[in-house]
């Protein structure tokens, strides 16, 4: 599933000169974490999140309370930051985005591993196109099980891994994939079950798939690093 078919394409995003209280009013208003900051283009500049607001909302701290904070490893808040008035001057730059053709499997460890909400989608020029929440995520996870199988059928098996899928056996219920039948190679019978745990939705996967040639032994015997056993042994 991409990104392009989860994402909500009306998006709040301010310029970079929106002044900082009229971007804290749009978060109260809309009920969201962060807006993205795009220039004329609708190109993204920078993210200004509720973070981000309240870095200048708690405002300077004494000198003793900064230096406990730089001893304990909390760090110093961003100067440039506490002085911000615009979205310019407070975002965090550059933004963390994906393009709307990328898997859904990414946005969730892009979100996962930076430890964010929601994630601008942008097109191969970086143009704002729309935007993916944690929420959106979710709910891809809750399709129906008819759902998720077509998608392994459609999407995984015929036009991303280009298999023949005469004799494989595809089932899904409550979101446990079953993959059972004969490939024609060893390498894509174990590259399958890995693809198919991407699909959003699918809670686990058991595969009984086998193998009409075994590609890997192949390949081990044609490379010349691999030590040749003596005949008979």
């Amino acid at each position: 599933m991409k990104i392009k078919e989860l994402m909500t394409t009306e998006v709040v995003a301010v310029g970079p000169d929106t002044p900082l209280k009229e971007v804290a009013s749009l978060l109260v208003e809309h009920r969201i974490s962060g807006v993205p900051v795009v220039d004329a283009d609708r190109r993204i500049l920078g993210v200004v999140s509720e973070a981000d607001i309240l870095v200048k909302e708690q405002g300077a701290q004494p000198e003793s309370r900064r230096l406990l904070g730089w001893l304990l490893g909390g760090g110093v808040a961003d100067e440039g930051k506490l002085a911000a008035r615009t979205a310019g001057e407070a975002m965090t730059a550059p933004a963390i985005t994906i393009e709307a053709e990328k898997q859904v499997s990414e946005a969730a460890r892009l979100m996962t591993e930076e430890g964010i909400k929601r994630l601008p989608v942008v097109d191969a020029t970086g143009r704002l196109l729309g935007i993916v929440t944690r929420s959106d995520l979710v709910r891809a996870f809750t399709r129906p099980d008819a759902e998720i199988e077509r998608e392994i059928e459609e999407e995984i098996v015929r036009r991303t891994l280009w298999l023949d899928d005469e004799g494989l056996e595809v089932r899904v219920e409550h979101g446990e994939v079953t993959l059972a039948g004969q490939l024609e190679r060893r390498s894509d019978a174990e590259l399958l079950p890995r693809f198919v745990a991407r699909v959003p939705g699918v809670v686990a996967v058991r595969s009984t798939l086998g193998w009409r040639w075994d590609d890997r032994k192949a390949t081990l015997a044609s490379d010349p690093h691999v030590p040749i056993a003596p005949r008979g042994t």
